[in-house]
């Protein structure tokens, strides 16, 4: 692999899977490949999994991994090419991406949508500029509409949970939540989800949540969350604001919430979350703290995800 920004870049998803799950049952086998190597990881935003998972992850390989939270600890960015500038930026990303790919091996960087303008959003304006002057090879920690070292993640999580012939019905629902969100988990999960193809992979949500389908692609879309739950193995649940209206909150029905109740109409499924999540607004109480939730186990396969992309990175 040359990047990791979607599964584009990634050229056998089972493969990849593969390789996570042997780093799991053997941490240090490639101690010495990221020997004497360096990953820069960049923050324009939070993280919680991301970064320490992505830092243990390199440690396994040998590497040094380097934090910087550049929308706390460096210059305002520039992210427009042609500019006069003479506003409130002071460096451009043309010097700091390239000075950054001086320093580091890989850079690894995440960055959020303003959710105000979808074209700016959705042409990846932000992670394309660093792919474009860094010179190295570039990781996605998220983007502004992909995530997809959680999006391999929820993959390896749900094939080292499935032990049948048959494939697994997979639903990712939306819940409500107290603010607007990204796209991005939703959009990835079913962009990972068609591109593994060993699942029943099926999307309900409120009317006016569509996703782009350009990632929903094949999917089965269900406006009824009851149907749409029926017979489950594994439920994703996740919020996400309005990609038609964009930006926009336009339902808040506390009745999509996943509770125990709607858990009986499944059949015993797993249950997923990127995490973090709102108790008892997007998921229950009853439900995180049940023997169905694979919450924990999920967020601790984010180590062996990020893994697998350095090394394959590495190896490349």
């Amino acid at each position: 692999m040359k990047q990791f920004i979607s599964t584009a870049d990634v050229p056998s998803v089972p493969r990849l899977v593969d390789i996570a799950l042997n780093y799991k049952k053997d941490p240090f086998r490639d101690k010495e490949l990221g020997k004497n190597k360096t990953v820069g990881m960049i923050f324009l935003n939070p993280s919680l999994r991301t970064r320490l998972s992505t830092q243990v992850a390199a440690k396994n390989l040998g590497m040094e991994a380097i934090v910087f939270n550049i929308d706390k600890e460096g210059w305002a960015l520039e992210m427009n090419d042609g500019v006069v500038m003479n506003g409130n930026t002071t460096e451009h990303v043309k010097e700091a991406a390239a000075v950054m790919g001086q320093y580091f091996d890989i850079l690894a960087i995440r960055t959020f949508p303003g959710l105000k303008n979808k074209e700016e959003d959705y042409t990846e304006k932000y992670i394309n500029q660093f792919i474009k002057y860094a010179g190295v090879p570039v990781v996605s920690l998220e983007s502004a509409t992909l995530h997809p070292l959680q999006s391999l993640t929820d993959v390896i999580t749900i094939k080292e949970n499935w032990q049948h012939a048959r494939k697994p019905k997979v639903v990712l629902t939306w819940a409500p939540h107290v603010k607007a969100l990204p796209q991005a988990v939703p959009n990835s999960f079913a962009q990972w989800m068609n591109a593994w193809g060993e699942t029943d992979f099926v999307i309900t949500h409120p009317e006016g949540y569509e996703l782009d389908e350009q990632f929903s692609g094949n999917a089965r879309i269900e406006y009824n969350q009851d149907k749409a739950l029926q017979d489950a193995d594994f439920v994703y649940v996740k919020n996400w604001s309005s990609y038609k209206d964009y930006g926009k909150i336009t339902c808040t029905d506390p009745a999509w919430m996943f509770t125990n109740e709607k858990l009986k109409l499944t059949n015993d499924a797993k249950v997923m979350h990127c995490l973090p999540v709102r108790r008892n607004v997007v998921i229950a109480d009853e439900v995180l703290d049940g023997p169905n939730a694979i919450v924990i186990p999920e967020a601790g396969n984010r180590v062996w995800a990020a893994q697998a992309v350095l090394s394959e990175i590495l190896k490349g």
